[in-house]
This record gives C-alpha cells, sequence and structure tokens, in this order.
C-alpha cells in the first residue's frame, strides 16, 4: 500500500517483530507510525513513546487468532500519533516523526497495558527509530550477504526508495510512562545493551517482517553506526516510573547515564499533575531538594547535567494530548495537589498547542542533519530556552516560577553566566 501524502508530508503505517536479542527468543510485535517530508530529506526524527493504555480491547487474543488468517491485527487499529499529533512542528525543520505501539511482554493476561518502568518498551522505540533510518518505511528489509555488507552500493530498490532520512539524528520524546521510557532510548545503544546486560533485558536486536517465511535483519551490534540511532535530545511530558516486581524494575539506572550525556535534556510538569508529581516512583519532579525524584536522577547536584524542568501553571496529566481519551483522563481526576475546582488544561487546547510549538523551538535549535552545535552554555542560553524561561512563553499558559523565580530550573555549571527570567509573553 502506497503511503497517504497531504501536501509535503506524507504518512505510512509499518508492522514489524522485534527479538529483544538475536540469542534469546523473547519477541514482541510492533506498529509503527510515522510521518516524513515527502521530498524524503528529513534533517532529523522525533521518535515519541505514548503513555497510558495502548488499547482496552478485552477480545485482544481472539481477534489476533482470528486476525492471523485474514491478514488483519488489533494493533492496526491503534494510533498514538491520533492524539499525539504535533506534526505542524516538524514543518519549518523538515524533520519527521514517529510512534511505536506495540504488545508489551509486561503483562501478559492484558499485553495491551504499560504501567511503566520496563526498559524493553525503551528498547522498542530506539529499535523503531534505528529501523526507519537504516531501511525507511518498507517491509522489504533484507539481510546482507556477508561479502556485501560494508559496501554502500548493495542496497535493494526497495530500500532505496523507501529512505527517508539525510542523518541518524533523533529527539526520543515522550508522554507519562512514554516519556520514561524515552529516558532509556535516549541513552543510545551502547548504554541500552550495557544495562541490558546487567538487568537480564538483553538487548541486540533483529528485526522480522510478519510472514510465513520471514525475511530478516542483521542483529544490531553487526550495523554501522550511523544505520542506528543517534540520540540528540530528550523530551519528557509529565513522565511517570514505576517499579512492578518482577516486570518493571524502574529505570533509575537509565536517568543516571543520561545525567553524565552532554545533550538537551527536557523535562515538562504540570502544576496539578498528581499521576506524575504523587503516583510515579519516584515522582518526577518535586519542590523538596532532598527529595529523591526522576529529575534529581537526571540532573545530581554537582554534576555536569544538562537536564531543564519547567512546570506548566494549572498543567494536568492529559493537557499535552492532541485528542480526548477517557483512560488519560483518569489520571487528571481528583488529584489533589491544586484546589478544588481549579480549571486544568484539557485535551486538545491551550497546553497542547503549547506543546506544539514546544517541539517546533527545540527542533528550531538543530542544523540541518546535525546534532545540537555547542556547550552546555550554548544550550542554557539558547533561543529555546529564554523562550522557554518566561512566565507566558505561548498563548495563555503560564509557567509556574521555581523558587528563585526562575522559569525552569537546572544544574549550575562553574563559569556559566546565570539565566535570568522574562516576565510577559514569548
Amino acid at each position: 500500500m502506497k503511503p497517504i501524502c497531504i501536501n509535503n508530508y506524507c504518512f505510512d503505517h509499518i508492522h514489524l517483530w522485534i527479538q529483544y536479542h538475536y540469542a534469546v527468543p523473547q519477541f514482541v510485535e510492533v506498529a509503527i507510525e510515522v510521518f516524513y517530508p515527502r521530498d524524503q530529506q528529513a534533517n532529523g526524527l522525533v521518535m515519541f513513546n505514548h503513555g497510558f493504555l495502548i488499547g482496552t480491547n478485552l477480545f485482544y487474543y481472539p481477534e489476533k487468532i482470528i486476525g492471523s488468517f485474514i491478514n488483519d491485527n488489533p494493533l492496526f487499529g491503534v494510533h498514538p500519533s491520533y492524539y499525539y499529533n504535533y506534526s505542524s512542528a516538524l514543518v519549518e525543520k523538515n524533520w519527521a516523526m514517529a510512534f511505536v505501539t506495540a504488545t508489551h511482554t509486561q503483562n501478559q493476561a492484558v499485553p495491551w497495558t504499560d504501567f511503566g518502568g520496563n526498559p524493553r518498551v525503551g528498547q522498542e522505540a530506539y529499535a523503531a527509530a534505528s529501523y526507519l533510518i537504516k531501511y525507511g518505511v518498507t517491509d522489504e528489509f533484507y539481510k546482507a550477504e556477508k561479502k556485501y555488507e560494508r559496501t554502500a552500493f548493495y542496497k535493494p530498490e526497495e530500500v532505496e526508495k523507501s529512505r527517508f532520512m539525510r542523518s541518524n539524528n533523533v529527539i526520543f520524546a515522550g508522554h507519562s510512562v512514554g516519556g520514561a521510557h524515552a529516558q532509556v532510548a535516549a541513552t543510545g545503544f551502547e548504554t541500552i545493551k550495557k544495562i541490558g546486560d546487567k538487568s537480564w533485558r538483553f538487548f541486540d536486536p533483529v528485526m522480522y517482517d510478519r510472514e510465513f517465511l520471514p525475511k530478516y535483519s542483521e542483529r544490531m551490534s553487526k550495523w554501522e553506526p550511523e544505520e542506528r540511532a543517534n540520540p540528540v535530545g530528550l523530551v519528557q511530558l509529565s513522565p511517570v516510573d514505576q517499579k512492578v516486581p518482577l516486570l518493571g524494575p524502574g529505570l533509575a539506572d537509565y536517568r543516571t547515564a543520561m545525567s553524565k550525556k552532554p545533550l538537551p535534556i527536557l523535562m515538562m510538569v504540570g502544576e496539578c499533575d498528581s499521576a506524575c508529581l504523587k503516583d510515579s516512583t519516584p515522582s518526577a519532579w518535586s519542590p523538596d531538594p532532598t527529595e529523591t525524584t526522576e529529575f534529581s536522577q537526571l540532573a545530581p547536584e554537582g554534576s555536569e547535567s544538562w537536564a531543564v524542568v519547567a512546570n506548566v501553571e494549572k498543567g494536568s496529566h492529559c493537557g499535552y494530548l492532541t485528542q480526548d481519551d477517557e483512560l488519560c483522563d483518569m489520571a487528571d481526576k481528583d488529584s489533589g495537589l491544586c484546589k478544588k475546582g481549579t480549571k486544568t488544561w484539557k485535551s486538545g487546547g491551550e497546553e497542547s498547542a503549547f506543546t506544539t510549538e514546544l517541539f517546533k523551538q527545540f527542533i528550531g535549535m538543530y542544523p540541518d542533519a546535525e546534532g545540537f552545535q555547542g556547550d552546555f552554555k550554548k544550550w542554557i542560553h539558547s533561543d529555546f530556552i529564554k523562550w522557554l524561561n518566561r512566565e507566558n512563553p505561548y498563548g495563555t499558559l503560564k509557567l509556574k516560577p521555581f523558587a528563585d523565580g526562575k522559569y525552569i530550573q537546572y544544574v549550575s555549571h562553574g563559569g556559566c553566566p546565570p539565566l535570568e527570567a522574562k516576565k510577559g509573553k514569548g
């Protein structure tokens, strides 16, 4: 089936199996949605991990069995891009954006659930991003013959026609549990592999198509470095982590690794968002500097971390969404963090429009087909941070100031001049 193209952008849907490690018989079924420029010259990719449940279909398994005979699948009907359609943010810099959804191995009884804390989901996002870089929008991929593996000219026609990336640069992003999973993916292949070895979540994936005699890829460690995703940024929208015995060990090790990476890292939280500020373990952020949080692990005091956090006034857990979802709305009921009756931002409203602008501004920092150019000083004094570090960066939405009066919080580095907050509209 040909992709759907409107104006200068196309949309496609790819369905794969991922074997997490070539030597371990553990697989996951994934569907990838992707928006990419029609000219197939994308300067970078935003790989987005969605949050909340990916489906509530109690007949998942019967439909899956029946679907195997008619080439249908419950995953075909799951479209996270519907709830996170920030595609207008991509146009100015000619970027692509993708989403991966999967039958997670976290809970076999209800395979559409995702409680967070499972690094496998972040591994899926990294594998999906790398797949799009190496093979593009096709399932006609191949395992190269050994003697041709390292030659640039050995590219089957279908793969060559399907590639759409000018670089392997990826901003990993996500909302809710997806925001925490994005932390895993943003650490990069070598770190994911290393931490996976220690935690028995082994990672050196092989991709398969859905045929009876499937085509399959080389294991990822055999790929050229430029064929694998190169993380150049991390954007977390109200990230939620969980420790679920035997299933989700939590993602603290990945945050520790991220705290040492010199790349732009942003966390957004909402003032009234109990899902990330109260229910997450640990919470995403706290005004108490002695409390261990996701942010304190990303930005330990005295470290060289680049992580930045901002707090949306009257921000909710679901206000980022471009369309309403009842399952997500459950996370915003009776949060207890704001006064009863506080009118928080709702899906498809001002916070959603702000999020689209936030991605546009964040992508705007990157030169064409390049990663961020500069050190911590250039990041913290970038046009993006100047835009964000104000009372009212966009529309009628306001940010809540921190104790020092700034609208962002970060770990100060020696020799870097302080950033002044601005009042008024961006």
